[in-house]
């Protein structure tokens, strides 16, 4: 015997369904916009977001930056070495570009098509290609030692005659020494013979007697060749005592002491007070190093040459000395104020991912929450005074009417009653003032039952 199919559920009817919102209707909705200019805050709203996302991706600093030293062995290139291990630490890569000296990374900072970003130049060695570049401030003094073979020299004017290594083109030692001898009449030619040695072969020919001077700078030199010659005997380090005037003819200059004993206290070396002239080495950038990367190489630059020495005093450099190069402006901030805040107390990735959210996208929040805030009072305000203006009209009316004892005047006044019925049934208002819009038209019919005569008892 079949069974009956079970009956089916009859779909159940009048059942309302309110269609779910989309983004720009709840913005219609709940602040009160039309559809077109909801749909044009989305848009904007969009493109600022774009925009503020564009540059939190553009304005990160590199990765890899790159610098030129000097000489591989050199002052310069040891230096930049203990950079490159404090930026690594960072998360940085410091690529080194070896060059001949201070003339060299000069030129490759000044050419736009070399790849590199900062390099160590000393002081006097500017010219008219500089001009588009900015200094970090100086890091360090940078002496210029002349040692030399034979009886006493009281001054750089006993060297005439003589055959000197004044340092390889391209050299800021080189380029100074050229200058300073020039100024005491000694020019290559005639008795007088220039080699364009480097430190090493210069330091070894002083040695074997092959030249009778050799000049020298941490550009191109390194701490174990200046010490190999200071504590050679029969080698001499050249006193300075014009050292005064020297820096009062070239401001550039400054002058240094070495102190007697310093080099050695048992063997008392030197065994005087020597006065000795030098430059001071900047750090030269690009304009377009990013901030964040001006602070984390000075940084470095603090911890690199921020100690004591023979010729400087702890914390003396880095410092704000510029000369022919202005200082950047993000490294006179960082001399008046140090590194920000974040920089100060985060890891250097996490400090510049935050300050790039602050910079891109609290100010769009800050410049965006007042105006998304006034549009919908103004909105608001817009339809409110169209809502208003019906019930000024109905008042105005209804005073008429109860006042209005005339059959045929009454019924032109109900016609214009009919006439705002009408207007108001054609207004478009947002949800929000749905209240406002519906005790309107409740109050139309009460003015027209109000109005009508009443009936006979």
């Amino acid at each position: 015997m079949n069974q009956p199919e079970p009956p089916q559920p009859v779909p159940a009817r009048g059942i309302l369904t309110i269609p779910q919102p989309n983004l720009v209707t709840s913005l219609t909705e709940s602040f009160g916009l039309s559809r077109g200019l909801a749909v044009a805050v989305l848009a904007i709203c969009s493109l600022l977001l774009v925009g503020a996302g564009f540059f939190f991706v553009h304005s990160a600093p590199p990765g890899t930056i790159t610098i030129t030293s000097g000489p591989e062995g050199s002052l310069f290139y040891t230096n930049a070495c203990k950079y490159a291990a404090l930026l690594r630490a960072q998360g940085v890569n410091l690529k080194i570009l070896p060059s001949r000296g201070s003339l060299e990374n000069l030129q490759r900072l000044a050419n736009g098509n070399v790849p590199v970003d900062v390099g160590f130049v000393q002081g006097g060695v500017t010219n008219e290609t500089a001009s588009q570049l900015v200094s970090l401030g100086s890091v360090a003094y940078q002496p210029l030692l002349v040692f030399y073979r034979g009886g006493t020299v009281e001054t750089l004017a006993g060297m005439a005659g003589r055959r000197l290594a004044i340092g390889p083109p391209g050299s800021g030692t080189r380029n100074l020494v050229l200058t300073l001898l020039k100024a005491n009449g000694i020019q290559s030619g005639g008795t007088n013979r220039f080699l364009d040695w480097d430190a090493p072969t210069a330091a070894q020919g002083l040695l074997a007697g092959n030249v009778d001077a050799v000049f020298l700078m941490g550009e191109d030199a390194s701490a174990a060749i200046m010490r190999q010659l200071l504590l050679a005997p029969d080698i001499q380090l050249l006193n300075f005592p014009q050292a005064e005037a020297y820096t009062r003819r070239f401001s550039y200059l400054s002058v240094l002491k070495l102190p007697q004993g310093g080099i050695d206290f048992g063997k008392n070396i030197p065994a005087h007070d020597i006065y000795l002239i030098g430059p001071t080495v900047e750090l030269i950038a690009r304009p377009a190093l990013h901030p964040a990367l001006s602070d984390l190489l000075l940084q470095a630059a603090r911890e690199v040459h921020g100690k004591p020495s023979l010729l400087q005093h702890k914390g003396e450099f880095p410092a704000p000395l510029e000369h022919d190069i202005p200082l950047s402006d993000d490294a006179t901030r960082f001399y008046k104020s140090g590194s920000g805040f974040f920089y100060r107390h985060l890891p250097f990735w996490l400090a510049s991912m935050t300050s790039r959210i602050l910079v891109a996208f609290v100010p769009m929040v800050v410049i965006l929450i007042p105006i998304l805030r006034s549009i919908p009072h103004l909105y608001r305000w817009r339809n409110q005074t169209r809502i208003y203006r019906w019930y000024r009209a109905l008042l105005a009316l209804e005073r008429e009417l109860l006042k209005e004892p005339d059959a045929a005047r009454r019924q032109t006044l109900h016609k214009r009653l009919d006439e705002i019925e009408r207007e108001v049934n054609k207004l478009k208002v947002p949800a929000f003032l749905a209240d406002q819009f519906y005790s309107l038209r409740s109050h139309i019919t009460l003015v027209r039952e109000l109005a009508s005569p009443k009936p006979s008892q």
